[in-house]
């Protein structure tokens, strides 16, 4: 059955000398703000965390991250599902319940809006943008006249850029309009919570290692309630340990969660001017990054420490 109340999420989590989120279109740079100075992720980066988790998981998904072609994946799909409709198919799948899909093939086509959808997250400061050089693994071969190729003496060079350290934000916002055509359910967006919360922390690769979930808040509306607070990450303000605001030279400088503060007031105003609209508020932490106004957060919300 589709959830009938309304979420908003605010998940946020560290990123510490890796790539929150590469440019393949400028040599795999970090994406960031260029006036700001933010490290930037994608909603698709975001959304593609997730899945990998529910793969994990052997949930079933459209998207499995493997090449090949919408063809070759329905395929699959009939086979695994003992369906032949695209709609049919298509709601069987987690990924397209929660994120919608676009499906074109044969004579089947339709689009669904996803019930779920993540705004771009940003670095909750500026950041810093580190190039590294390193010499690969093997030399490179080169062409000798008459006689054919030999190893080059020397071996090539590697260029990357990582962020050495950003607390990351990203809101997101669950219609429960959307849900009724995709058929996402209460179960579905527990399994989101999941797939972010675990997925972050299971990005176990070379320019994603060190990815850490750190604080995920969670707004359930009541049933009918339309609005929204709206971007949650904007309500939240990062400050030094102390408390103290932070110029751009000294966010840049930023290296450890344990250096900072995160003030939430701003966030607390807006979760009480809609208090009466609110159903419950759910906070998961690992308890390692420190909220200015906790105890008022304790007196609204069930809390789980990770």
């Amino acid at each position: 059955m589709a959830f009938d109340q309304r979420r908003e999420y605010l998940f946020l989590y560290t990123v510490k000398d890796a790539n929150p989120n590469g440019d393949p279109l400028n040599e795999n740079h970090p994406r960031y703000d260029g006036d700001t100075a933010q490290a930037m992720a994608s909603d698709v980066r975001i959304k593609r965390t997730s899945r990998d988790e529910w793969v994990r998981a052997d949930e079933l998904v459209f998207v499995d991250g493997k090449p090949k072609s919408l063809k070759t994946r329905f395929e699959e799909l009939k086979k695994e599902t003992g369906q032949t409709s695209a709609r049919e198919i298509m709601q069987k799948c987690l990924d397209i319940r929660l994120f919608g899909v676009t499906f074109a093939l044969g004579n089947e086509s339709f689009a669904w809006t996803g019930p779920v959808q993540f705004k771009w997250g940003r670095s909750l400061h500026s950041a810093s943008f580190e190039f590294v050089q390193g010499t690969a693994a093997f030399a490179t071969e080169k062409k000798s006249e008459g006689k054919g190729t030999e190893d080059k003496q020397q071996r090539s060079f590697r260029n990357e850029y990582l962020v050495p350290f950003a607390l990351m934000g990203v809101y997101a916002i669950a219609n429960q309009h959307a849900s009724q055509e995709t058929g996402a359910s209460e179960a579905d967006l527990e399994k989101l919570v999941e797939g972010l919360w675990q997925g972050t922390d299971n990005l176990i690769t070379r320019s994603k290692n060190e990815h850490k979930s750190r604080w995920l808040i969670e707004i359930t509306y009541k049933e009918g309630f339309n609005g929204k607070i709206g971007a949650l990450d904007d309500k939240v303000i990062l400050l030094d340990r102390e408390g103290n605001a932070m110029d751009r030279s000294r966010q840049k400088a930023l290296r450890s969660l344990q250096e900072v503060s995160l003030d939430v007031e701003a966030l607390l105003k807006a979760i009480n001017a809609k208090q009466d609209q609110i159903s419950s508020i759910k906070v998961i932490t690992d308890g390692e990054l420190k909220i200015i106004q906790e105890e008022q957060l304790k007196g609204i919300s069930h809390i789980e420490v990770r």
